[in-house]
């Protein structure tokens, strides 16, 4: 059968005109302290042994740069939750003046990705580095979700789920927006159109397409 997913390709920029409601108009969110980074990690692992592996749920960067060791690799789906450009980022993928975006689990649906098992020996170090990339601005809200991988085996696995109280959150964008982010939008990471276009692929080459996002990323690539 025919691949009928859309070609990926640079996005030009485009003429036309930046949308009223962008750049959003956000308010300064301070970073969390290394004890406030602490008391979340050990409140969230606290019935953890220290010892037993634990499963991690990527469903964007994670899939494709998870940044820490892992023993397992496992496509998996978790309901209650769907992928969507929820957050606004102004540090890693775009600016305080022209923000970008990434992307979040919000509440509804449900969500392919891969699940990570790490070896529980030694992954503490590894846990503290992946509260500081995902939780420095407190946008996300840990949580261990049921997830059933491709075998059929369940498991509670660690995700990070969009908080809809933070002021970051974008709630559901219009295309015009999302076609100026992805024109215009780079951070200390690259751009926001290399972020969603890598998320798009890492799924498409693991089997589990994201049609919503692969249609988003071809309306707005348009410069019609």
């Amino acid at each position: 059968m025919k691949d009928e997913t859309p070609e990926i390709q640079s996005l030009a920029p485009t003429s036309a005109p930046v949308p009223a409601d962008y750049p959003p108009k956000l308010v300064d969110s301070p970073l969390l302290t290394d004890e406030e980074l602490a008391v979340s990690r050990e409140h969230t692992l606290r019935n953890w042994d220290g010892k037993s592996d634990l499963w991690l749920f990527g469903y964007g960067s994670l899939i494709w740069n998870p940044g820490l060791p892992t023993v397992e690799a496992v496509r998996s789906k978790v309901h209650g939750y769907h992928r969507g450009l929820y957050l606004w980022s102004r540090v890693n993928r775009g600016t305080p003046e022209q923000p970008g975006l990434v992307l979040a689990l919000d509440r509804g649906g449900s969500c392919t990705g891969i699940a990570f098992r790490l070896d529980g020996e030694g992954a503490q170090e590894h846990l503290e580095v992946l509260w500081r990339r995902e939780m420095a601005m407190a946008s996300y809200r840990p949580a261990w979700l049921p997830c059933t991988l491709a075998d059929g085996r369940r498991v509670a696995a660690l995700a990070f789920v969009m908080r809809r109280d933070a002021t970051s959150y974008t709630g559901k964008l219009a295309d015009p927006v999302v076609r100026t982010v992805l024109g215009c939008a780079s951070g200390r990471y690259g751009t926001t159109f290399d972020y969603v276009s890598r998320t798009v692929v890492a799924l498409r080459e693991s089997g589990m397409p994201d049609r919503a996002l692969e249609a988003l990323l071809k309306r707005c690539q348009s410069q019609e």
